[in-house]
């Protein structure tokens, strides 16, 4: 992983190079729309005050559990007993990005929504409330980790929520052969360049015109970078936007050229 110092600068030389967040001379009607409509929303939903309600009371939660990380590590600890406070600090998606996802989801309706990462089920509760008719199918590694979100599901009221535990690459197939096709997916499981680049292969049978894949931290490590810059480059991808800390991926043959977004966010 990129030293914080590193990522800094990273950042900093994409917020120069980065469209403006305004959709000012944007010549895509979809990303335009995705601007203004989803990336720039401000409204105050209900359910953000729910999920940032459940985020606060695990950052009061001491209680220590155990966890196997399949992933590419903690960037704060090496040791696998972690207090589910610390977990909710460091490795939950910030409200931010958890709230973007919830817009995506409220914005398109996708019926079958697929999560790599459940973690403790911030972000999957902001995908699962996004759209209550649509169905969140969440895998996670750690038995302990899924635990803890299976509470917070039930504290929530989750309805919509399938939660499969398991190292992905023991469970993924299996959950893609039930549930394709896949109309949305986040991908936050692993920060490794393999790893990244066999769960987009696995993923892209079971796609269509208007699935929307969104990938995590393509900005972590050089790994990362490469995955990034390998996924956007393959042919089935129509287009691709760069909000650095995510990444979303298109598959829309409207996109008649590929096409490159980094916009600010």
């Amino acid at each position: 992983m990129y030293s914080p110092v590193k990522l800094t600068k990273k950042y900093i030389q994409y917020y120069w190079q980065a469209n403006n967040s305004k959709g000012h001379g944007m010549h895509s009607p979809f990303v335009f729309s995705f601007i203004t409509k989803v990336l720039n929303d401000t409204t105050a939903y209900k359910d953000y005050a729910r999920v940032e309600a459940m985020r606060q009371a695990l950052l009061q939660d001491h209680t220590v559990i155990e966890v196997q990380d399949f992933g590419a590590g903690s960037v704060t600890t090496n040791s696998n007993q972690r207090k589910i406070s610390a977990i909710a600090r460091h490795a939950a998606k910030p409200k931010k990005f958890g709230q973007l996802l919830y817009r995506m989801v409220q914005f398109y309706k996708p019926q079958t929504i697929l999560e790599l990462g459940t973690s403790l089920g911030i972000t999957s509760a902001y995908l699962a409330l996004g759209n209550p008719q649509g169905r969140l199918i969440t895998l996670e590694g750690a038995p302990a980790i899924a635990t803890a979100a299976q509470h917070n599901f039930t504290r929530l009221q989750l309805q919509n929520t399938e939660q499969v535990v398991g190292p992905f690459e023991n469970t993924l197939e299996n959950v893609l052969v039930k549930n394709a096709p896949i109309d949305f997916a986040f991908l936050d499981g692993n920060h490794r360049l393999q790893p990244t680049l066999d769960y987009f292969e696995q993923l892209l049978p079971r796609i269509h015109n208007d699935t929307i894949l969104v990938f995590d931290d393509i900005h972590w490590s050089l790994e990362m970078e490469e995955a990034w810059r390998q996924i956007t480059a393959h042919e089935a991808v129509r287009c691709s936007i760069d909000l650095f800390f995510v990444g979303v991926v298109l598959f829309r043959k409207e996109f008649l050229e590929k096409q490159h977004f980094a916009i600010r966010f």
